[in-house]
């Protein structure tokens, strides 16, 4: 019998494994605007209304002016600015908490690498990102004459932001198998999460008064306050983030390998619970 080549092996596994992710893509992006006259602008739509109402919120009815040490003093670019790895970041979580069981008669009846469901939600709500980004783009070129020379790594930040997202996804969809609560929790700690984010605010405004070291602590402690100041200083800043982008993959990285050695443990019952 021939011998079997390990590092063939690898690589057809790889190649498989990169056209099933594919096709889930292409199915998940194609089954979310099926029907829909509007189609995938709806990508763009839904962020641009969620910008429009907390632009109002935030600047007629209760009013966040930003500091002269803000990126920006325009606020609506300020506010997209943040929003925009946030509801990348959100969907990516909150759809993935419950893919697992969608997908079980893929998992149950055939040798389906599970962990690829949620890459490949991420990688569908990437599509829809960057076509935000690119219009956000746009608006700054066309709004503030520049660019600034930083967005060249906003890839890098993407990056950090998918491997962070797929690492929280692949705790929250391996729990959801056993936990059906899990999904619920996922909401109501992912809306908890939003609010000690500095993205409709500016983190020098945040209440420190009445509580000074739970505020330093949510903020410190929160790995999307350095992706927010990433994403926000490539887009609209002069400068390129260095440390923020350090601390951003420390805690993506270790995300990403906290979640998928979990995922690996509690793979092992998911045929026999679903």
């Amino acid at each position: 019998m021939p011998k079997k080549i390990p590092g063939r092996h690898f690589a057809r596994n790889l190649i498989e494994r990169r056209t099933l992710i594919f096709q889930l893509v292409k199915r998940d992006f194609q089954q979310r605007y099926v029907g829909s006259v509007a189609g995938w602008l709806w990508g763009l739509i839904h962020p641009l209304v969620l910008l429009g109402i907390y632009t109002f919120v935030f600047s007629i009815c209760f009013p966040s002016p930003l500091t002269k040490d803000d990126v920006t003093q325009n606020y609506p670019l300020f506010l997209f600015a943040g929003m925009l790895p946030w509801l990348l970041f959100s969907e990516t979580v909150q759809r993935s908490s419950g893919c697992l069981v969608e997908q079980a008669n893929l998992i149950t009846k055939t040798l389906f690498p599970s962990e690829i469901v949620p890459v490949s939600i991420f990688l569908s709500s990437l599509v829809s990102h960057l076509l935000a980004v690119g219009l956000f783009v746009v608006v700054v070129a066309l709004s503030q004459q520049h660019l600034s020379p930083a967005i060249m790594l906003l890839p890098v930040g993407m990056l950090l932001l998918g491997l962070f997202g797929v690492g929280i996804g692949w705790v929250a969809a391996s729990l959801q198998v056993y936990l059906r609560d899990t999904a619920q929790v996922v909401t109501v700690v992912m809306t908890l999460w939003f609010w000690v984010t500095p993205i409709m605010i500016a983190e020098s405004r945040f209440p420190r008064a009445r509580f000074p070291h739970g505020v330093a602590l949510a903020l410190t402690a929160n790995p999307l306050v350095y992706i927010v100041h990433v994403y926000r200083q490539m887009l609209l800043g002069t400068v390129v983030p260095w440390a923020d982008l350090g601390v951003a993959a420390a805690f993506a990285v270790g995300t990403f390998v906290v979640g998928g050695l979990f995922f690996r443990h509690m793979k092992r019952g998911f045929a026999d619970v679903l």
